[in-house]
């Protein structure tokens, strides 16, 4: 069976598109091949066929023509698509051959980045535009599958009677190292990753921090950040921030590839994400969540709706509104002064992680779902 994976915003060596699904499929012995049009390369990499282009810039119209053209010359039995435009361009490759379209949802459409360049007066009209979109590449679709059930809305309610599956974010162990520390008295490194902005929470960070270090003196805190601002505006914002707390002992590391993540952060007491409550973030499940886990880091993550539904962190860290900074900061500094709880929940990380939130739990799944897309 063929199976060949298109999408545009997600690199060709896309966590859940690369190292997880396609290789899974690959090991079973399917034929696969994964196209991205955010990034150039052309090649073959354990196995998985790969045709990448970074076109992002260029029209729909043409985007599309591409994808239908690697489609015509691949002849996939099932195509697996990340976003609307994918599926619009699948849409017109089954009229030339029959073949299922399973869209894979793990964002929402349109995000909220999507209609920030557009003024006030123009964000209703583009969010109904969007809306339309995804509703159009929902009938198109043959297939769902949900990365977790807040994405169900609107596609599940619309197309009721179309086959689905709900696939999380779990992580492959390969991938995982496993580093449980154990807590000094005086002494911490608090982490955070990933893209680096206020709405990502990085003020947050930084005022619990200062919280801490005021109501602690003594406490000796190292920060790591492993990731980088995307917008100018970050980037200047950041360096505000920078200037603002000029502490000692802060690391920022550049983001790595996703084989060396969970690396990047091994040296870390305590993982946060900070993140402001929005209607989007509120409603996302964070993926990372789960590699911090899996190493056995205990969390201190803002108290997201998407988190209360799928997972319980009170077994291995905190859920808290994320302007608390003197809360939070009390949180860290119990850590250190209680061990054994520190202890406990960098053991029942680990623990939930293997028995709830691993890849070998769900790939199998995965798996029949496509085999059984096909017919």
């Amino acid at each position: 069976m063929k199976v060949l994976f298109l999408t545009t915003a997600h690199r060709y060596n896309d966590d859940r598109i690369f190292y997880h699904q396609a290789l899974e499929l690959v090991k079973r012995g399917f034929d696969v091949k994964i196209c991205s049009l955010s990034s150039d390369f052309e090649g073959t990499i354990d196995g998985i066929q790969i045709e990448s282009y970074s076109v992002l810039d260029q029209s729909s119209k043409q985007k599309e023509d591409l994808f239908l053209k690697i489609c015509n010359a691949f002849r996939p039995d099932s195509i697996i698509c990340s976003e609307p435009l994918a599926v619009i361009a699948a849409g017109k490759y089954q009229k030339i051959k029959k073949s299922s379209i399973v869209y894979d949802i793990t964002e929402w459409y349109p995000s909220f980045r999507m209609l920030q360049p557009y003024s006030w007066l123009l964000k209703p009209f583009h969010l109904i535009k969007f809306f339309l979109i995804q509703l159009y590449a929902g009938f198109l679709s043959t297939h769902f599958i949900f990365g977790e059930d807040s994405k169900k809305f609107p596609l599940m309610y619309w197309f009721p009677f179309k086959k689905k599956l709900t696939l999380p974010y779990y992580p492959d162990d390969i991938y995982i190292k496993k580093h449980i520390k154990q807590i000094e008295k005086n002494k911490i490194t608090l982490c955070c990753t990933g893209r680096i902005s206020k709405e990502d929470g990085i003020d947050n960070f930084f005022q619990t921090i200062d919280f801490a270090r005021k109501k602690k003196p003594n406490l000796e805190i190292s920060i790591l950040i492993v990731g980088a601002p995307k917008r100018d505006s970050d980037v200047t914002h950041f360096n505000q921030l920078l200037e603002k707390y000029a502490w000692k002992n802060i690391t920022i590391v550049k983001p790595t590839s996703f084989e060396t993540f969970t690396s990047s952060y091994s040296d870390a007491d305590i993982c946060f994400d900070l993140r402001e409550k929005n209607f989007e973030y509120n409603n996302s499940l964070p993926i990372k969540l789960f590699y911090y886990a899996a190493s056995g880091k205990p969390v201190i993550y803002t108290n997201l709706k998407a988190i209360r539904k799928h997972i319980d962190v009170s077994k291995f860290g905190y859920l808290v509104e994320p302007e608390n900074s003197e809360l939070i900061a009390d949180l860290i500094i119990n850590y250190t002064e209680n061990p054994s709880l520190y202890d406990k929940h960098a053991q029942n990380a680990r623990v939930n992680y293997e028995k709830k939130y691993n890849w070998d739990l769900i790939k199998q799944t995965f798996v029949d779902f496509v085999k059984q897309s096909e017919k």
